[in-house]
């Protein structure tokens, strides 16, 4: 029976061996201002993707803490980010709410899996273009949802896709509102300003806090009430509800089953690339499938609360590390400080304009465009180029569960054209060339002589099912029938069930046509393969050598004897037709 080993070593219970007095004040000082800093963007993450605010809140709490505590980053910082809004804005408005808590209790299943499956190093198998494309895709098309509340178009029940959300709006465009679009660009240039003035203090937060003390006047003192605020919009809770069930049946798993995989494949890659990324500025090295797995609870538990999906989010916490974070409690103290402003300032929060929120959302588009990676890739080769597009146009006219699909499906088609094309097969006669071989005997001369119907085809690459096709053109162009075929394997460091049978059926047919079949320098791994697949017992062990020399040697003794055979059959032939 094999037994896994499951690699879980949350951060949190390594650090608080060696906690200090010192070690906590460094993480209760950057705790609160990451706290601080999260709390705008997870109000608006929340009401981006179609759930009210305090559910962006529940979600930076229950999800905030549960990270920092099982999490396999010191620095980590989860809660809502803004790659979810596409996703999760479509499952509430196809599923509603049930369909949103059922969708990120089976993606946090999905992330607990591949924990323990020990998959953490999936982040190295997603190409960086898909990465880059739909993360400029969704950059965009938070920046389309929030046009209706920058501008003030007071537009209801707007459509879910991009074209026909921007047909809307040039309708509408004549109802602007002046006061709500002139909001909406003083959030934005408060929020670009500040790091100029003081890069501690979040120019979100300012922005927030400014606009909402300028809103209330102008409502209070000057009669403008066109501004549209949360409060006109959503009821706000302030508190941690009850967690609560909900019903589900086997249709509308398997409905939400393509939506849950989208989620946990956007957490698990997002999270890992931002605990690598807080890898490189602190010095620490993440454990991999400890986060996935910490991700995983964190997508389980908040949809009881009524929460939205969970993951690491790479500004805050570059942020948690730029505030002195020393250790995973920071992180947990971020998420108290989250509790605290909702249980005691929760109804502040009626009074943000939509247009200042509609303005930081702009912001966060921009900074996940990516737009200067974007003009850098393309200058690389065409071919991620395409798969960089065609991610970037699926996640912008369909949606991201398509565009990472396709895309991945791009990707694994252009890798094995550039596998095959760099893998060749050749075929030599007469002398062979044995220097700087891996597959030499030592002390052996530079040539080999081949004897005459002898003839070498050598593999060079991996003999899979892109290459196979390759192979066996080259031997239906040979119209030779030698005496002697040597197949020589030393540069092939596998080979699929294509291969093999593209093996088997040449050998097959050369045996029919009493050509005998040698191979030479097949690696352990091939030769298992091909005893396991039955290829040996057709060639036969004594004719599969580790070394050129000996293959050839022994093809060289065998070619007299193999072709006095083809005589003694071809005058036999001759002798029943007279």
């Amino acid at each position: 029976m094999i037994k896994m080993k499951v690699d879980f070593k949350p951060k949190f219970f390594e650090a608080i061996k060696s906690y200090s007095r010192e070690k906590f004040a460094a993480d209760l000082m950057a705790g609160i201002i990451v706290g601080i800093v999260a709390l705008p963007l997870a109000i608006a993450f929340g009401i981006a993707s179609g759930v009210s605010p305090e559910k962006g809140l529940i979600t930076a709490v229950i999800g905030g803490f549960i990270v920092s505590f099982l999490g396999g980053s010191s620095v980590q910082i989860g809660g809502p980010t803004g790659a979810f809004i596409v996703i999760v804005y479509g499952i509430v408005q196809q599923f509603g709410l049930q369909g949103l808590a059922l969708a990120t209790l089976m993606a946090g299943i999905m992330l607990v899996v591949m924990g323990l499956l020990r998959l953490g190093t999936i982040i190295k198998f997603i190409p960086y273009p898909i990465v880059i494309g739909f993360t400029s895709g969704i950059a965009l098309t938070i920046f389309t949802t929030q046009i209706g509340d920058f501008l003030g178009l007071g537009i209801k029940d707007a459509p879910a896709d991009f074209l026909s959300k921007w047909a809307v709006y040039f309708r509408h465009i004549d109802s602007a509102d002046i006061w709500t679009a002139a909001i909406g660009i003083a959030s934005i240039a408060i929020i670009a300003f500040t790091p100029r003035i003081s890069r501690k203090v979040p120019g979100s937060l300012v922005a927030i806090v400014v606009i909402t003390v300028a809103v209330y006047l102008l409502r209070t003192y000057a009669g403008i009430a066109s501004v549209e605020t949360i409060g006109d919009r959503f009821l706000i809770g302030s508190s941690i509800p009850s967690p609560e069930g909900f019903t589900f049946d086997m249709q509308t798993i398997n409905m939400l089953m393509p939506a849950a995989f989208t989620i946990a494949m956007l957490g698990a890659i997002e999270s890992l690339l931002s605990a690598t990324v807080a890898d490189g500025v602190t010095g620490d090295r993440h454990n991999s499938n400890t986060e996935l797995i910490a991700q995983g609870a964190a997508n389980i538990v908040v949809p009881f609360f009524g929460g939205i999906p969970v993951t690491g989010a790479i500004a805050r916490t570059m942020t948690n590390i730029n505030n002195g974070a020393r250790t995973a409690v920071a992180g947990m103290i971020h998420a108290v400080v989250l509790l605290l402003m909702l249980l005691f300032l929760g109804g502040l929060t009626k009074h943000i304009p939509m247009a200042c929120l509609a303005g930081v959302l702009i912001v966060v588009s921009y900074n996940m465009s990516g737009w200067r990676t974007v003009r850098s890739l393309l200058k690389g080769p065409k071919s991620d180029v395409m798969v960089m597009a065609v991610t970037f146009f699926l996640t912008v006219i369909f949606n991201l569960t398509i565009a990472i699909e396709i895309g991945m499906l791009m990707a694994v088609f252009l890798f094995v054209k550039r596998v095959s094309e760099t893998s060749s097969v050749s075929v030599l006669r007469g002398q062979l060339d044995t220097r700087h071989h891996s597959d030499v005997l030592a002390n052996k001369g530079d040539k080999a002589i081949l004897a005459k119907g002898v003839e070498v085809y050598e593999i060079d690459g991996p003999f899979f099912f892109g290459v196979a096709n390759k192979f066996d053109d080259v031997m239906r162009r040979m119209g030779d029938k030698p005496l002697v075929r040597i197949i020589r394997m030393r540069s092939v460091p596998f080979i699929d069930s294509t291969g093999v049978y593209n093996l088997e059926t040449f050998v097959h047919s050369s045996q029919k046509e009493h050509i005998h079949i040698i191979l030479s320098g097949v690696n352990p791994q091939v030769h298992q393969t091909l005893e396991k697949m039955g290829i040996e017992a057709m060639v036969g062990p004594d004719n599969i050598f580790s070394h050129i020399d000996n293959a050839v040697a022994h093809a060289n003794k065998l070619a007299p004897l193999l072709a006095q055979k083809r005589a003694e059959r071809h005058s036999k032939g001759k002798s029943s037709e007279s």
